[in-house]
Parts: C-alpha cells; structure tokens; sequence
C-alpha cells in the first residue's frame, strides 16, 4: 500500500565548527570533537561530521543559503551532555536549524524549523547528506510487521543501516514525526524530511533526524534505540513487568486451537474456563488468557462471526452478548487471569463512525479511548493488542491525525494500568513506540509461529528490541520443541494455543516453573553480527543467534543456529564476541555433549534445518563452568539462579516455585566438585569422568531459595 506520494529531497546546516568537549560561543575556526565525531558548519551553509571511530568518514552537506546567525550552546538532555550548534538561513522562509553532539555517545541529532507558515517542499527537506560508501544496507519495509530486507529500497518511514565486511556501519532515522517522516537515499546519500502528501508546515514546525555510527551491527542498533528512547522518555521495560511478559500465557488468535471456534458442549467462554483448569491440572498453571478478534462484534451484520472474507473491523468494542452473556467483567471473574484483548480497526458499519472523530479507519476522540480502556481496566484486562496497524487500522496521514490515535490510544491506557502491544506494525509504528511507557511487547512475525518464520522472527527482533519491545512470536503449539525454545529466548511472552488435554506439559516446563513463571535470559535473542555481512553479500549463510544472561560479570550465553539453505551447513562463534569473557564451556542442549573452548576460541559445528541450542558457560577462577538448571532451556536465567558468583568458589542461589521441590544442577568441572549448601539441602554430586560434566540435587529451604556453593578439589 502507499502511504503517500512523491517523496522529499535534501539539505543540512552550517555556521562553524563545534564538537562537544569545549563550552560557549565559539569562532567559526573552533573546533571541538565527542566520542569520535567532529560536527563543522560553515558560514556559506555547508556542513560535515567527520567521525574517527570506528572509521575515518565524512558526512557533507549544506542548506544551500549562506548563514544569517549562528551560535554555539552546551546542554544535556535524556541522551546526555551535548553540545550544539543553531544557525539561521532564508530559503524564501526563515528557518533554522541545529546539530546536536554528545559528550558521550556516537550519536548527531540534527533538527530544522520554518519560522513561519511554510508551504512544504523538497528544498525544505533537512537533513541530506552524502554519506561514505558502505556496501551494505539494511532497512524495513512499509509493509504489516515492518519486514526486514537487505539492499532494497529504502521505504519513507524506515530507519537506514549502511555497514562494511567487519560490521562498521552507521545509522539515520527520523527521531520524530515518525508517521509523515520521508526517508529518501540515493548511491551515497541520505536525507530526512517531511512527506509531499503534507502540503504545509505550521510555523515552528520542527523536525529531528538522528545519525549513530558504530562499530558492530547489534551495538549500533543498540546505541541508536538507546538514544531515540531516551528522546522519547521512555525506559527499558522489565522482562517481567506484567503477567503477560512474566508468565506462560493461552492464545486464540488465528493458528490456535479455539480461533473462532469452541467446545459447543461448553460455549466460548466454558472452553475457556476448562482449558485454565486443564493446564493447572497438569502443572503448568497459566498466568493470562487472550482473547483475539472474535470477542467483540464485528462487521455490517454486528455478529462475533463477522462477515466477508476479512469478518470486518470493530462494530462495537465490548464482549459479544452471545458469548459472554455476563459480560467480560463476569468472565474474567470466573476464570481468574488476567485478559489480553485484541482489536482491529473501525467498521463502516460502526456507530463509532457517528459518535466518534475519526481519520480513516481508527478513531481519534480522545472520549473513545478513555471509556475503552476504563472499560477493559474494570473488567480485568492487562494488555490491549492493536491489530491490522499495517493494513486498516490507519489514520490519515497529515500532522495531527496519526498522533492523536497513537496518543489517544496510549494515553488512555496508561491512565488505567493497561499495558500495550501492536501487531501488524510498520516502520512509524515501531519508532512511535518510543513515546508510550506501556507498549511493551510488539509482534515480530505473520500469524501461527513456524518454521519459514524464524529468520523473519529473528531479524525482525532486532528493531522491536532496539526500540524497548519485546518481541513476541506468535502462537504456537506445546509440543513444538524448537518453537517453543525460539519464544523463550525471546525474552518477552510465552503463549501456547493448544487443545484441551493436548498440552505437553514436560515440554512447557523446560520453559517455566511449576508456578507458570518463565526462566528466560536478560534480552531478547538476535542474529550476531557475521549473520548480518554474509546475509547483506547473498545466498543463504547458516543462523547463528545469541541472548544471555548476567550474574555478578559472569555472562552467560544462549546459542540459536540452524541451516537456511534446507540441508545443513557449518557454523561457528566466538563466546567472547558476544561478551562470554575467558574459557567458556559449550553445551549442546539437545544431545548432551559439551567442549571447552579457550578464551578468544572459536566454537565449529554442523547444524541442519531444526536447529541446534548451545548454552555457553565462563570456565571460572574455580575451574568450574555452572551450567544451571539441567531441566531449564534457559537454565542460568534469573527466575530460576538468581546469584551467581565465582571467586575460587561457585556460588549460587536457587529460586524455587513454592510448589517445586527440587532442582538439579549441572556443570562443567575438570574433576568432581565439592558441593555444600548454606540454605536449603545439596545432595550427592554425580560426575562422568569422561565427560567431565556433574550433577546435584538441591531443595529448597524455608524462603523457596537454597544457597550452593561448588569448590574443585
């Protein structure tokens, strides 16, 4: 679909030369440089950001129109210390415009603003710059998902990655009016401004785009989603921050067993209800329910079914009476957890259309958005998933209607405790995230996890997880090993569609404690770095993606690789590319067999189609590589360990469920451990000569943790 027309041209700024590190006004010959970058503006209105790290590059631009002021100022923002340049020019309007460079960060923001009421143009456009020639690139495409792609097009509402064969690359997106933003690029150039279907731009319009260079795909991705949230106001969201990112969840969106369709014996909701039941019966108590698009009614003929080939958009957003005839506030009282709901677009048919302001498809009244949220808040609902965003769910796009549906949508949720996740998104929506405390978790892949999803899944992780999302997979089925291990090391949500009684439940708990909580790493898993350059130079080069988790400047690593040609193919890391410092034990997950690699090491295996799962251990002063807990995929993941040094001595604390009555530990050791327990029981260690790999029993003590410490004799 296009979202608007022609898109815009170029221009810069200029003035004198400034970097941060120096203080006041300066001559148009000083100069001063901050983590590498050096901004110089020039008083004919060129301009250039040379950087030293981690390349020689220069960025050149110019507004085309000698400056008519400048000056320098010091400051510190959300980003950090910085110092700026602002300058003024005439292009028919008085504008201004300004280069922002931190103390700290390799990160320039640039921001221009009319002074008064401007038509807009392409000689408007600021900032463009020719940029050094790297022969990769990486974008997003305007599409639902915001699908990544190597080397295309560049789409208009999509941050730009240009990078070399060792993985240096720098990165430009707009850092506001993510809706309207027009990114162009030519064979050396890049520019940012405003799209042509805006015809006018109030006066004081201003505009931001941010440029971050680095070295190292993932840093750069890092550093740039860093920056735009702290611009935002936005913090890191917890890997537990509600019970949709902290527990196993129940989906029954399209793919899941009960989309659309029930136990006629039991209704809906009584389908529901037993399959809560179920899979507590079988230890694995779930912690929320999602509702997807059949709760509500839809389309012209005002019924949950809907009607057409796509059932329609929202009739009304409340409980079909059909189905829950009590009410969703009832429903939620009968099962007891937590509600996800899901919504879709406005339909033509809608009452909304009459009652409401609207722009397009998706309603703009700030009084929508109140009542619904105040309404879903009152009848137990967490999390409130905005579907279709890359398809109807769309505003028009002008100055004011995308933000007042985001920000009325936002808004109103956080004002009654309801978290947020947007599925369908594209490239704005994305960006647009870093406004909203509360959207936590974004959909990263099509309907129905599988596996032709997962490199979209893996790469797509990147951007949300940049951005402060978590990404999440989509349903799945219990019994799909791999799947469910992908979604674990996602570090978001954990959500199953299975039938009554088809659950597998040894599986679930490889994933989860006996109490639903999932033992997961610290971040989100994405590709590592060499996957980006062999992807960007073509053909189909193995997977190899990493996530982790942290204890006390012990790393440990969690490894993800498969073949993508359909066969199988080799694959290597390095542990400490990824921050695993030292000798580190590898531990196939799946067969059991493990290798010490030296520090600096490389790690060789063959992987085929299904994917092969490493869990990566420091060898420590004690000699000792703690592997965690033997039942777990992410077996050193803080809800399971939740302390973990080592000073000669593994120590370790064991968090249990409060109905878990035991744990077995394993690890690497050159000969058999001593193991003691301070809190809590530690039973025999269990060592294979031949392997060198141990096992011990622990239980808990009186606060559901045991402390164990393991010494090599």
């Amino acid at each position: 679909m296009t979202r608007f027309g022609t898109r815009a041209a170029v221009l810069l700024v200029g003035g004198l030369l400034v970097t941060a590190g120096t203080t006041g006004a300066q001559s148009a010959s000083a100069a001063a440089t901050a983590s590498g970058v050096t901004a110089t503006v020039n008083a004919d209105g060129s301009y250039q950001i040379h950087t030293q790290q981690p390349a020689d590059w220069t960025f050149n631009g110019s507004v085309g129109h000698a400056l008519t002021s400048r000056s320098s100022t010091t400051g510190r923002d959300a980003v950090g210390e910085f110092q700026q340049v602002t300058f003024g020019y005439t292009d028919g309007v008085p504008r201004s415009g300004s280069i922002r460079v931190y103390q700290n960060v390799p990160v320039v923001v640039f921001g221009a603003t009319n002074q008064t009421a401007a038509a807009n143009s392409s000689a408007a456009a600021f900032p463009a710059l020719t940029t050094p020639s790297l022969p990769y690139r990486e974008s997003f495409q305007h599409a639902p998902f915001a699908p990544y792609q190597f080397n295309g097009s560049l789409a208009a509402d999509s941050p730009l990655l240009n990078f070399d064969s060792h993985n240096n690359g720098f990165l430009v997106s707009p850092a506001d009016n993510f809706a309207v933003s027009n990114m162009t690029r030519g064979a050396n150039t890049v520019s940012d401004g405003i799209a042509s279907g805006v015809a006018t731009l109030p006066a004081g319009f201003t505009h931001r785009t941010i440029l971050v260079v680095g070295q190292g795909v993932n840093s750069t991705f890092a550093t740039w989603g860093s920056a735009l949230m702290a611009l935002g106001g936005k913090h890191p969201i917890p890997n537990d921050a509600n019970a949709t990112l902290d527990k196993l969840g129940y989906w029954t969106d399209n793919g899941a067993s009960y989309y659309y369709k029930y136990d006629t014996s039991k209704g809906y909701a009584g389908t529901l209800a037993a399959v809560t039941k179920d899979f507590a019966a079988h230890g694995v108590p779930l912690g929320y329910l999602q509702l997807d698009s059949w709760w509500y009614p839809k389309g012209s003929s005002n019924t949950w079914q809907g009607n057409g080939t796509d059932r329609g958009g929202e009739y009304t957003y409340q409980a079909a009476p059909e189905l829950f005839p009590s009410g969703l506030a009832a429903f939620h009282q009968q099962v007891g957890l937590p509600l996800v709901t899901h919504a879709r677009w406005i339909d033509s048919a809608s009452p909304y259309r009459r009652q409401y302001q609207m722009s397009g498809n998706v309603v703009t009244d700030p009084k929508f958005w109140n009542s619904t949220m105040n309404y879903l808040s009152a009848a137990g609902v967490t999390a409130f998933e905005q579907d279709w965003l890359g398809q109807d769910a769309q505003p028009k796009y002008n100055l004011t209607d995308p933000n007042a549906f985001m920000d009325g949508m936002g808004n109103a949720a956080a004002a009654n405790n309801v978290a947020m996740q947007y599925c369908m998104a594209l490239p704005w929506n994305t960006l647009q995230s870093t406004l909203y405390q509360n959207l936590q978790t974004t959909r990263v892949s099509q309907d129905r996890f599988e596996r032709s999803k997962w490199d979209s899944f893996l790469f797509d992780s990147r951007l949300a997880s940049a951005l402060g999302e978590w990404p999440w997979t989509d349903v799945f089925m219990s019994t799909e090993t791999t799947n469910l291990l992908l979604a674990t090391l996602s570090g978001g949500m954990v959500g199953v569609g299975d039938a009554i009684g088809k659950e597998n439940a040894a599986n679930l708990l490889r994933s989860v404690r006996a109490d639903g909580v999932i033992v997961k790493p610290d971040v989100p898993i994405v590709p590592v770095d060499s996957v980006y350059t062999a992807t960007a130079q073509g053909g189909t080069p193995p997977m190899v993606a990493e996530t982790h988790t942290d204890h006390d400047g012990l790393r440990d690593g969690y490894f993800f690789a498969y073949a993508r040609n359909g066969g199988s193919q080799s694959i290597s890391f390095r542990p400490d590319d990824q921050g695993i410092a030292g000798p580190s034990y590898v531990y196939n997950y799946l067969t059991g067999a493990g290798k010490l690699v030296p520090a600096a090491g490389t790690y060789t295996d063959t992987v085929n189609a299904d994917g092969s799962y490493y869990v990566v251990a420091p060898v420590g002063s004690s000699g000792i590589a703690l592997l965690g807990d033997a039942g777990k995929f992410v077996s050193l993941g803080s809800k399971r360990i939740s302390q973990l040094s080592d000073d000669g001595t593994v120590h370790t604390r064991v968090t249990f469920a409060t109905n878990e009555k035991s744990v077995t530990l394993h690890g690497y050791a050159p000969s058999a451990p001593r193991a003691t327990a301070t809190d809590g029981t530690v039973g025999a260690v269990h060592y294979d000569t031949t392997t060198h790999l141990f096992t011990a029993t622990v239980t808990p003590g009186s606060d559901h943790d045991a402390a164990v410490s393991f010494a090599g004799h």
